[in-house]
């Protein structure tokens, strides 16, 4: 054993190969960094989404063209205001549900831009039936109560697994006697 071979790093110690895996792994777990950040972006991305559609909703759509009659008529007659109200009552409580029932088991699944779009059917079937003005506060808030609870479970799971991932790198750049990289 050569002199001072204590204080050499793991790196020179270790047998062939161990550098290529070393920086590999290191190489893979920087990647699920990134991927669980983009994660969370995505879902910004989504409440984003929602208030640009929430804006379009609170002038009624009035910047958008008229459907034309023929269309409308080939539609039908708009759901009853009462019958809107109890479908968005029952899709916030599954919503809820649903989130927390992933937030239990840790599931780093998320549906934001799902939840835009059955905002966004709220927002049409209300805009079609004429009660967009009165019931606008009541979607507005459903989205917000959804989207807010949708965005804060993904923001805990990715800050977890974000956490384990830099325990990973701690461990892969620790020298002998405890000592760090200095990343």
């Amino acid at each position: 054993m050569e002199k001072g071979g204590m204080n050499r790093p793991v790196e020179e110690m270790a047998p062939p190969g161990f550098r290529q895996n070393h920086a590999r792994l290191r190489k893979e777990t920087l990647a699920k960094i990134r991927v669980l950040q983009r994660k969370f972006t995505t879902e910004l991305l989504s409440a984003v989404l929602f208030l640009l559609l929430s804006i379009a909703a609170l002038y009624d759509f009035a910047f958008f063209p008229s459907l034309p009659e023929s269309i409308r008529a080939a539609l039908g007659r708009p759901p009853s205001v009462n019958m809107i109200g109890a479908l968005l009552l029952i899709y916030v409580f599954s919503g809820i549900l649903l989130i927390l029932s992933r937030m239990m088991s840790g599931s780093g699944k998320y549906g934001g831009v799902n939840h835009v779009g059955f905002i966004a059917g709220f927002y049409f079937f209300y805009h079609f039936s004429g009660k967009l003005p009165e019931n606008f506060w009541a979607v507005f808030v459903a989205g917000v109560t959804i989207l807010g609870l949708e965005s804060y479970h993904l923001w805990i799971y990715c800050s977890e697994e974000i956490d384990k991932e830099k325990e990973v790198l701690a461990l892969l750049d620790a020298r002998p006697g405890g000592q760090g990289d200095g990343d």
